[in-house]
């Protein structure tokens, strides 16, 4: 793991790092608490299509889990966003059609994905201030479409935030097949009036899901307008099920 740049705000140290996942490299984000010393719970946080892991509302929800929490929290840029591109994910539009694209003609987008975060964590965990505690991980929309698999695939998982996605688009295949391997406790969250993914086919999604210990969060609204409140359930729900 290679580190780019470290600053501190508040209390809360923020990393840039790279690391060599496979054949490519994979950048990402840490944040953990000035001064800490592991092990402490690690959130995995996946941001949306055409976003990077810089988003507002990733590196809010980072730096919450780690200031009222103590958590490690952790966020990689997905495939054709963010640091992985030579414009560095600064036309947004651009990077949403290449996703699409991909998302539609790259097979083994998701299991590089999935081998992404498995990477990430398994580095994150040598670390004396992230240690091997345990794991959550927090994605809607992409966030989800690439997530849910990892959910499914990777044990150290003890809980998952995830929604804004349905049972369809071009790997539902892999979705459907995904989503009863999914065990640990899920909070799912639905925009009633989502444009993107309609409200039966998330529904649908949320019933595959094999987990059960699992609610269903319906808010009024279309796909971006995910409220504050759910933040809060969000933060309530990850800290009661990854700490004692």
């Amino acid at each position: 793991m290679h580190w780019v740049h470290e600053t501190v705000s508040d209390g809360v140290v923020e990393r840039q790092f790279e690391l060599q996942g496979g054949s490519r490299p994979v950048p990402g984000l840490l944040w953990v608490p000035a001064e800490a010393v592991g092990p402490r719970p690690l959130l995995l946080l996946g941001h949306g299509a055409s976003g990077t892991k810089r988003e507002g509302y990733l590196v809010a929800l980072a730096r919450r889990m780690v200031r009222r929490h103590g958590f490690a929290a952790a966020a990689i840029d997905g495939p054709v966003h963010g640091d992985r591109r030579s414009d560095l994910g600064s036309n947004p539009v651009l990077t949403f059609l290449e996703f699409s694209q991909a998302w539609t003609t790259d097979p083994a987008m998701t299991d590089a994905m999935v081998a992404d975060w498995r990477s990430t964590i398994d580095e994150l965990e040598k670390l004396d201030e992230v240690g091997s505690g345990p794991v959550g991980y927090w994605g809607l929309s992409m966030g989800t479409i690439l997530g849910l698999p990892l959910v499914a695939a990777e044990p150290r998982i003890a809980a998952a935030v995830l929604g804004l996605m349905g049972m369809t688009g071009p790997t539902r295949e892999r979705i459907a097949a995904d989503a009863p391997r999914v065990r640990c406790p899920v909070l799912f969250l639905l925009q009633w009036d989502d444009e993107l993914f309609a409200r039966d086919s998330s529904i649908e999604l949320f019933g595959a899901l094999g987990s059960s210990d699992k609610r269903l969060h319906a808010q009024p609204g279309r796909h971006g307008e995910v409220p504050s409140e759910e933040f809060e359930a969000s933060d309530r729900f990850l800290t009661r099920h990854l700490t004692d």
